[in-house]
């Protein structure tokens, strides 16, 4: 299935669960390789990145099924760090295998890794972080080669808050002799959950949420049962789907806590969002209302992830907003679908836009470009008058379990072809 069908102007209505958080699983199922025991890793989402995650711990030598509501993982018969080429294409979160496989086995090889086209996202910062760890690396013939005669604990100070680099420290830390302490961490809280999955094998880590992170390594890992967490982006998603066409909708096991600038950029627009044990309550309005402006940030700032979410609901709000990406720099590739649906964007720079509000968009024949520019272009089908029709779909399929089923069940008419 390689295209989604819309038929827009229904609005939402009804309840919906949000399934486990994508960018969580796929650093904990890299994580689960440092033990020879199995673990159990609960509520994965059934995507294609997690499908690719798994194939590739496969080729490794892990035992993996799906059992219940969890997927099982032994990587017992772990021998060699090669990675073949066709497991990593395409899938950027292989990256955090660097630091496992260098963990588990002192050296890896691999292509590098690929992913969305959302800008640049060089490795550098992670070879270079890794590199304080007592890891060499040469590339050659298109494949990176790393090699640890024997991992040991750094002081690194990351010039920015990269949470891949932060993921891969972390994993190579844990099996370091001696302590690490990583110094402008991540806090995302995927950065939390991969913490508190490897406490859970038995790593010693402080300061998980903060910015400053020590690492007590050499410590024998064990398996684990862990429940994966809901995914904060696929909530933001649905509730800009409710916002952008006026609806009413109950995110069942949303994760509130994590969702703090979202929400208060929701009800700054006018949307009433009730926070409850079970999820949270949306109530939108028929036209939000743009705020001055938006900035993306590491968290707890507005995240990367859903800036193209909130720019399509801005294409039908009431007045103007300027949006500006400060974390990747080819988020705006959704700018000219959006436009050829009726929408009023001016591109000012390559961080920046401003979006007026119209009152109506046309359904388009379209394409997804990257997995969050085309759930945006979902959610301005779902307003668009008449039909949409979106190619290119494999990308968002990377993201969401089944967005148009999820969809679907709160009314909307779609249906993946």
């Amino acid at each position: 299935m390689d295209s989604i069908h819309i038929r827009g102007g229904v609005t939402l209505q009804g309840k919906v669960r949000i399934q486990g958080s994508k960018n969580a699983a796929l650093p904990i199922l890299a994580a689960s390789i440092l033990t020879k025991e199995p673990s159990c890793i609960r509520n994965c989402p059934r995507i294609a990145d997690v499908y690719r995650m798994l194939s590739l711990l496969n080729s490794l030598g892990c035992e993996v099924s799906w059992e219940n509501d969890g997927i099982r993982i032994c990587a017992g018969n772990i021998c060699s760090g090669d990675m073949p080429k066709e497991a990593i294409t395409g899938m950027r979160s292989s990256l955090c295998l660097l630091g496992a496989m260098t963990g588990r086995c002192g050296e890896v090889v691999m292509e590098h890794p690929g992913g969305c086209v959302i800008g640049e996202r060089p490795i550098d910062l992670h070879l270079w972080a890794l590199g304080q760890m007592g890891v060499a690396f040469e590339e050659a013939g298109g494949r990176l080669y790393a090699r640890a005669e024997e991992l040991h604990g750094a002081y690194i100070e990351l010039p920015i808050a990269s949470v891949g680099a932060t993921e891969n420290i972390l994993l190579a830390a844990v099996m370091a002799q001696g302590d690490t302490v990583i110094c402008g961490a991540a806090r995302e809280p995927e950065v939390v959950a991969l913490c508190r999955y490897l406490q859970c094998c038995g790593a010693c880590i402080e300061g998980v949420g903060t910015g400053l992170l020590r690492i007590c390594g050499g410590r024998k890992l064990k398996g684990a049962d862990f429940r994966v967490p809901a995914d904060r982006i696929v909530a933001g998603t649905y509730l800009f789907g409710c916002m952008i066409t006026g609806g009413n909708v109950f995110l069942e096991e949303a994760p509130a806590g994590e969702m703090g600038s979202v929400l208060r950029l929701a009800e700054s627009m006018g949307t009433q969002c009730d926070l409850a044990q079970e999820g949270i309550y949306v109530q939108s309005v028929p036209r939000p209302i743009l705020p001055s402006a938006i900035r993306t940030a590491p968290y707890p700032g507005f995240p990367t992830d859903l800036q193209s979410m909130a720019l399509a609901v801005m294409t039908v709000g009431e007045g103007k907003c300027l949006v500006e990406e400060n974390i990747f720099e080819n988020r705006f590739r959704v700018v000219e679908p959006l436009r050829a649906m009726g929408a009023d964007i001016s591109v000012l720079d390559s961080r920046r836009v401003l979006v007026k509000g119209v009152e109506r968009l046309s359904g388009r024949d379209t394409e997804a470009l990257e997995l969050r520019g085309g759930a945006a272009l979902v959610l301005a089908g779902l307003r668009a008058e008449g039909e949409t029709r979106i190619q290119g779909c494999g990308y968002i399929y990377r993201g969401y379990e089944n967005i148009s089923r999820d969809l679907r069940e709160l009314g909307a008419r779609i249906i993946s072809v």
